[in-house]
């Protein structure tokens, strides 16, 4: 008998077969039980999407609250730092308005709502956003938040001015093309005859182009009303001055349908819901 061993068959894995799991020896370490991790929320079957409610993906709402951008919220989300209502969110979850929403644990609290403010601005501000000049606006108000104004008035005028820290609504109510209606009562140097109201009415040529018609109406000797739908830098002083005319007081007392009405040199408020759905007809996001 040939005592010679045959070398061992060496046993190929069919093709397509699962790889066999390697195997270590020595005794099984116990760790224990895992810490459990809260199931998934599964998008397609969260409740307020069966009940027909208004949701917006999680990226975008962790977005408008400040803390991250879209493309971080997806990586904390699929890092699992997300829960919804205590159940770990996934990309794509919905979020409805009663949705409690956690990073790390920690609540995340409302969206930023946007402010809207009515200043009677005092001669002798300016309305800049530029902190280093002296007597700017926002220094005057110190809002709490980061608010700019709406259009201009000029150093030496007053009365109502707009500011929010809503950017999307600026170019809708400074676009010439719109309409939009500003009222001012003007004290000038000398007695307002109705010629001169029917010349600023009619428009003229300054800073190169045509003013725009406007109303006119005389209020007392030497005070008269206009309403203008345009607003060409210093546009009354240089149409009084056309005229000559020299404006001794402008007060701007309404913007389309805010007015000044209540309001002492340097108060503000907050414009009321009804005040911005005229304002910005068709708007429903605030």
């Amino acid at each position: 008998m040939d005592s010679t061993r045959r070398p061992s068959r060496i046993r190929r894995p069919r093709p397509g077969a699962a790889p066999r799991p390697a195997q270590y020896p020595g005794p099984t370490l116990n760790l224990g039980p895992l810490p459990a991790r809260p199931p998934a929320v599964p998008p397609a079957i969260a409740p307020h999407a069966q009940h027909g409610e208004q949701t917006q993906r999680l990226n975008k709402y962790l977005s408008e609250r400040g803390l991250c951008s879209r493309r971080q919220a997806d990586d904390w989300i699929a890092a699992g730092r997300i829960t919804v209502n205590g159940l770990v969110a996934t990309l794509g979850t919905p979020i409805g308005p009663d949705d409690v929403v956690r990073v790390d644990g920690r609540a995340v609290g409302a969206e930023a709502r946007h402010v809207y403010l009515a200043l009677h601005k005092p001669p002798g501000i300016e309305c800049t956003t530029d902190r280093r000049v002296e007597d700017n606006i926002i220094d005057f108000i110190a809002h709490r938040e980061r608010i700019f104004p709406i259009g201009r008035l000029d150093k030496f005028s007053e009365g109502l001015i707009l500011l929010t820290n809503n950017g999307d609504i600026v170019n809708s109510l400074l676009r010439a093309e719109n309409g939009h209606e500003k009222e001012y009562v003007v004290t000038v140097d000398q007695p307002v005859t109705d010629e001169f109201l029917q010349v600023m009415a009619r428009g003229m040529l300054i800073l190169g182009q045509m003013t725009r018609p406007a109303r006119t109406w005389r209020v007392a000797k030497n005070v008269f009303a206009i309403v203008l739908t345009q607003g060409l830098n210093r546009q009354i002083r240089r149409m009084c001055e056309e005229c000559g005319y020299v404006v001794r007081r402008l007060v701007r007392v309404r913007i389309v349908n805010v007015h000044l009405d209540g309001l002492a040199r340097g108060q503000w408020r907050n414009l009321t819901r009804p005040e911005l759905e005229r304002l910005l007809p068709g708007r429903t996001d605030w």
